[in-house]
């Protein structure tokens, strides 16, 4: 008898990695990203003033109460309404004591009666908040 083999051959080992799946699940995880992105930065929806100031130059973020056009209140972009002033001002009085140099706006929707947004001046002050400031969209100059 001889040495003679039937049926297949010894494959050879390939010491390669194939990266094409790789590269397509990148692109679809980026295709993704890139949709939700524009998507996480929700908020309230307001319709703000337009006034001719000019921006704040702050390094740090601010705090936020915003007033929409059916009088609720938010704190900085959550999308629940906050049901108590209370829990405000305690939201509040925790940012101021741990910055007392954090600045703080009230964001009031322009079809909002003008005492929504006073009141909401008056609850900040309340918790202590010495300064506050009117957010507006920027007219064109």
């Amino acid at each position: 008898m001889s040495n003679v083999r039937y049926g297949r051959r010894k494959k050879r080992l390939m010491g390669e990695i194939n990266v094409v799946p790789y590269i397509d699940v990148m692109l679809v995880l980026l295709v993704i990203f890139m949709v939700t992105a524009p998507l996480l930065s929700t908020g309230v929806a307001v319709d703000l003033p337009g006034a001719d100031a000019q921006p704040l130059e702050e390094d740090q973020e601010p705090f936020v109460l915003t007033v929409d056009k059916n009088g609720l209140y938010y704190l900085n972009d959550e999308e629940t309404p906050i049901s108590s002033n209370e829990e405000i001002q305690r939201q509040a009085a925790i940012v101021l004591a741990k910055n007392p140099r954090t600045p703080f706006m009230v964001r009031g929707d322009g079809a909002v009666a003008y005492a929504e947004v006073v009141r909401a001046m008056v609850m900040l002050q309340q918790a202590g908040v010495d300064k506050v400031g009117l957010a507006t969209t920027a007219l064109n100059q």
